[in-house]
């Protein structure tokens, strides 16, 4: 017996209903997160890719991705890494999209760390003893000389230019230090 207009339907039984899956929107949500997996696989540098055990057709539409350019068609080729995700177990493939990204992370708070350090050094000579306090194994007398030849020319250039030599290999010779103290902590 159907209900007559504005009267609400009676309720099913349990046993009845049936298990219909995941909504659509769930499905869709999967789907989405299979395509940007595919993106983010074809972001990682070859040769991390190259180690990945996957499918030739995986590898071949990840190739091709990396080399379109069109919009619409970077769109389809996204579609079908998606498509080629659904038949292979994905886990493997986003533990090494994470740990690419963590690494690339952890690589720029280091180069932060140091662009922080040649700022405070150039600007203010209390920073040297900081950076004395911090690591007394540093060759004092060449991280001077590095120190003023970087203000020196900091001080003698114009606004709009680049930061020259000095400033880099101060930059190089913290940055050399600190990987140097970071391995020496791990060993």
């Amino acid at each position: 017996m159907r209900p007559s207009k504005g009267q609400p339907a009676a309720p099913a039984d349990d046993e009845s209903e049936v298990d219909r899956g995941p909504s659509k929107t769930a499905l869709k949500a999967e789907d989405q997160a299979r395509q940007d997996l595919g993106a983010a696989l074809a972001e990682l540098p070859a040769g991390r890719l190259a180690e990945l055990h996957m499918p030739e057709d995986l590898r071949q539409a990840l190739a091709d991705y990396r080399a379109i350019t069109a919009h619409g068609a970077k769109k389809r080729q996204r579609k079908y890494l998606g498509r080629l995700l659904r038949n292979v177990d994905v886990e493997p493939y986003e533990r090494e999209v994470e740990n690419f990204a963590a690494g690339n992370k952890a690589e720029a708070r280091a180069l932060h760390r140091v662009e922080r350090w040649r700022a405070e050094l150039v600007a203010d000579d209390a920073a040297l003893t900081r950076w004395m306090a911090e690591h007394p194994d540093t060759d004092v007398q060449h991280l001077r000389s590095l120190v003023r030849a970087a203000r020196k020319q900091e001080a003698s250039a114009a606004p709009s230019d680049r930061h020259g030599k000095a400033y880099r290999e101060l930059f190089k010779f913290i940055r050399g230090h600190l990987e140097r103290s970071a391995a020496s902590r791990l060993a």
